[in-house]
């Protein structure tokens, strides 16, 4: 760990026991410095971190201090039923599919930035710069085994702006989509007037729809939230789905990347590439800061999609697009997702060893990415989001990944954006949360 994010962790931990407070004031970077025997920049640099992620505020003429709004980190049991709630804004949300964004900062990093920025950018083609798509394929390729051409790659600023291009482009009006599924993305197609099915999703993944739709948007690597791997013979039946319907399959390729079990499993645009769009986006092995992603669809699709690209404008910035070919080209995003793999596959351990015992909670197996679920076995999840809610941490009832009837009893808790030291915390409180409330009765 390099010595300005081992100042940052000192911080944090400082925080996490009580020994700085909201409103503390911290040792200037001067002094800081001084005592630590390196150079102001190193310190300026740890500091400039923690404002970003909230635990810091400097104001001109009051220096730097813990930020007053930051919620305290040490509540005990008895405290949990009576704690008054916290504003929103204070919580430390375990929102799903939030990466670490510590590590990314590296000298490939602002290499490949300053780079970018050091020439005027030229105008690109609609679809998106040449050099970043023949990257994007690349790393498909390597990183997904999935041989694409680059002409095939689109460039968008994200999965749900991708999803919007596609669907807009072909002129869908019926979409399928999964439930449980991904609450954001699965209200796109609702807000461009498609009418939307609900597919329900089994152990298996989503299911093959009964009605006849014209789209179907799908999760097989990693399904949103319950986490499954969709089977080989699931894959076979949906694609077989789609052709005898003449219909598309929508891929979102989410958390394909971060598998810790096995190696990531082929993506179904390597099965049907005639009848697959695929979603992708650096947001979970980077950060949905970056809003950049990229599609990979049909060869006859690309005139459709070329046309309404050129109407609508490229969202993604020349500059934005040439940095991260860069980054790409250079094997540094495959390095430290490698990295961060590890990194969440040990708080995905954490996460097991905290709830192994404990007999309100279980947890459904994580087999990769960012986030798990935990079925609440006789105690009501509302209950307990509310209860962590009252003392500073946001979790996620399963219930809101449902459109209709029928919901889980669970919790969705992102473990990705936190330390060791800050998820053992919040797993203390949903433990303490879950053991204080009230028992369901046998016939709820």
């Amino acid at each position: 760990m390099t010595l300005p994010l081992r100042i940052a962790a000192e911080i944090r931990t400082a925080v996490a026991k009580g020994a700085l407070l909201p409103g503390d004031p911290v040792e200037s970077t001067r002094q800081a410095a001084r005592r630590l025997g390196c150079s102001r920049g190193t310190v300026v640099n740890a500091y400039e971190q923690l404002i970003a992620e909230g635990y810091l505020v400097a104001e001109a003429g009051s220096g730097t201090r813990i930020n007053p709004e930051l919620t305290t980190l040490h509540p005990t049991p008895s405290s949990l039923p009576e704690s008054k709630p916290i504003e929103p804004s204070a919580l430390t949300e375990l929102t799903p599919g939030r990466p670490d964004v510590s590590g990314i900062i590296t000298p490939e990093w602002r290499a490949a930035w300053r780079e970018a920025a050091s020439h005027p950018p030229t105008p690109t083609d609609p679809l998106g710069s040449m050099p970043f798509r023949r990257e994007i394929a690349n790393h498909l390729r390597l990183m997904r085994g999935l041989i694409v051409d680059p002409a095939r790659v689109v460039v968008t600023a994200g999965a749900r702006e991708g999803l919007a291009l596609f669907l807009r482009a072909l002129r869908i009006s019926s979409v399928g989509v999964e439930t449980p599924g991904y609450p954001s993305l699965r209200r796109v197609p609702e807000v461009l007037g498609c009418n939307v099915v609900e597919v329900p999703v089994d152990e298996s993944g989503v299911t093959a729809p009964r009605s006849s739709l014209e789209a179907l948007l799908v999760t097989p690597s990693h399904q949103y939230p319950l986490g499954g791997s969709m089977p080989a013979a699931r894959r076979t039946e949906l694609v077989a789905w789609a052709r005898d319907n003449d219909a598309w399959l929508i891929e979102d390729d989410f958390d394909s990347e971060l598998r810790y079990v096995g190696h990531p499993l082929p993506a179904l645009a390597a099965l049907a590439p005639e009848k697959t769009v695929l979603l992708g986006t650096f947001s979970s092995v980077i950060s949905p800061a970056l809003a950049c992603g990229y599609l990979v669809v049909p060869e006859q699709t690309l005139p459709s999609v070329a046309q309404i690209r050129a109407i609508l404008g490229q969202p993604a910035s020349a500059i934005t697009q040439e940095a991260l070919a860069q980054f790409l080209a250079s094997g540094a995003l495959r390095r430290h997702t490698g990295r961060m793999r590890k990194a969440y596959q040990r708080r995905r351990d954490v996460l097991t060893g905290a709830l192994d015992d404990c007999p309100n909670l279980q947890l459904v197996p994580v087999v990769g990415g960012l986030h798990a679920v935990i079925r609440c076995l006789d105690v009501d999840a509302s209950d307990v989001v509310a209860r962590c809610a009252a003392q500073g941490i946001g979790i996620t009832a399963l219930q809101d990944y449902w459109a209709g009837v029928g919901a889980d009893n669970g919790l969705v808790l992102g473990f990705g954006q936190l330390d060791d030291e800050h998820l053992r915390f919040a797993l203390d409180v949903l433990i303490q949360a879950a053991s204080a409330s009230p028992r369901l009765s046998s016939g709820t």
